[in-house]
């Protein structure tokens, strides 16, 4: 040691100063990669992670076509963050489109969950809700979803008719309507005109087709009790581009009406076979293929009439608990800004982020998943679409949401072809009537 001082003694010109420089160069990054790290991991700590997982493109787009433009907005009403028990917090919104597709959905579920270990998961659609839904509880995972009926949501994840209101879920949570207030409205249409009461159905087989027609649960059991016969055309595969057998079996059948569950796509082309083969219903009311203005707009004039379940529309006397817009304004910017009609998915696409923002704003602190667990379990916000409460609710794990009926009839000169008019509202008395519904064979 001695003598190896005496070296460096002896050539204290470079040697020294090299020396000196090297060891004060690893000290200042030691010191720097420290303080880096205490900086990322603060910043870490103060950044919440919204992990978001919707069909954007596939068969279900038309349900996700508001997706990138409330993202936008949200992101931008978010811009400066959220305040959480004294804290501010930055929101980081991750975006994942499953393209319609189931295996796809857990994919990105799991990047979600696993990868990106997000603080908060938003489903906004069936498969969507239903692949990340096991993964979320097993991994303690806080999920809120929409854009699937309750019913079909739980028969998915193992619930059965005589459980489906006590079976629960430990960190899932869903907000919609079930496939029963579908069934209440679709009947009271039609109590409301005079048919023969035989009624051809069809359902995609998907888990939302399959809880509508559920033969305890579905439309089968409520068009029984009101004295409708089915002619049934059984369950379609989401590939099918032939429906002649279901055509041929309602015009033989004399079915008055058509209903059941179809994406715009198959009622497009069952809509055309049916045209071609000289069927004529007097009433048509189809759960999801009529949602859309964009879907009636394409049937050109015999898409005047449509009916269809109607939850959410710019008539709903509600307002963001985010922005302050009233359905109405919320509505319109969709038009101003899109040029596009305004779509029903509208309501909910912002309403699931009121609820992931009230979830997380009430949890004290929203790094804590069990805490946004109970958060979630116990709220009761008012948003776009309505009451949404979780809070007391009578069945595990949903807050049920409110819809009324609808036809789609054409405008005289207006903006667009068609106005979706609300034709009944016994399930939900906030929205006015503005017509009766009318046969097909009525309008013209």
């Amino acid at each position: 040691m001695v003598e190896r001082g005496r070296e460096l003694s002896g050539r204290r010109g470079k040697v020294s100063r090299r020396a000196f420089l090297k060891a004060g160069g690893v000290a200042g990054l030691a010191s720097a990669a420290g303080a880096l790290h205490v900086n990322v991991a603060r910043a870490q700590s103060r950044t919440l992670k919204i992990g978001f997982i919707g069909a954007q493109s596939g068969v279900r787009a038309n349900f996700g076509e508001t997706t990138p433009w409330m993202i936008e907005r949200i992101r931008t009403a978010l811009k400066d963050g959220l305040k959480v028990g004294g804290k501010s917090y930055t929101v980081e919104i991750l975006v994942k489109d499953n393209q319609s597709d189931p295996n796809r959905s857990s994919v990105v579920g799991s990047e979600l969950v696993l990868r990106e270990k997000c603080d908060l998961v938003v489903a906004f659609d069936s498969d969507a809700a239903l692949a990340v839904g096991e993964l979320a509880d097993a991994r303690s995972m806080p999920t809120i979803s929409t854009m699937v009926p309750w019913t079909g949501w739980k028969f998915s994840r193992g619930a059965t008719p005589d459980d489906l209101v006590e079976k629960s879920f430990p960190y899932t949570f869903h907000f919609f309507w079930g496939a029963g207030e579908v069934v209440k409205n679709f009947l009271a249409m039609w109590n409301s005109v005079k048919t023969n009461k035989l009624v051809g159905t069809f359902y995609s087989d998907t888990p939302t087709g399959r809880a509508f027609g559920n033969a305890k649960t579905g439309l089968p059991s409520g068009m029984s009790q009101h004295g409708y016969r089915e002619v049934a055309g059984g369950f379609y595969k989401m590939a099918t581009d032939d429906f002649t057998n279901q055509v041929t079996a309602f015009k033989n059948g004399n079915a008055e009406i058509v209903s059941g569950l179809a994406l715009p796509s198959h009622w497009a082309t069952f809509w055309n076979q049916a045209a071609q083969a000289g069927y004529k219903p007097q009433v048509c009311t189809v759960a999801a293929a009529f949602l859309f203005a964009s879907a009636i707009t394409s049937l050109g004039p015999r898409g005047d009439g449509m009916s269809t379940e109607v939850w959410w529309t710019p008539k709903f006397p509600y307002k963001s608990s985010i922005t302050g817009q009233t359905a109405r304004e919320l509505a319109t910017d969709w038009e101003n800004s899109t040029g596009k009609q305004w779509t029903q998915p509208i309501g909910y696409s912002h309403a699931v982020w009121e609820v992931a923002v009230a979830a997380l704003t009430n949890a004290g602190d929203p790094k804590d998943k069990e805490a946004v667990r109970h958060a979630i379990a116990n709220l009761s916000v008012d948003t776009v679409v309505g009451p949404v409460r979780f809070k007391d609710t009578p069945i595990k794990n949903v807050a049920v949401t409110s819809m009324a009926g609808g036809q789609w009839r054409k405008t005289k000169g207006g903006r667009f072809p068609f106005e979706l008019v609300i034709v009944y509202n016994a399930t939900a008395p906030q929205i006015p009537v503005e017509a009766e519904l009318k046969l097909l064979s009525q309008l013209g």
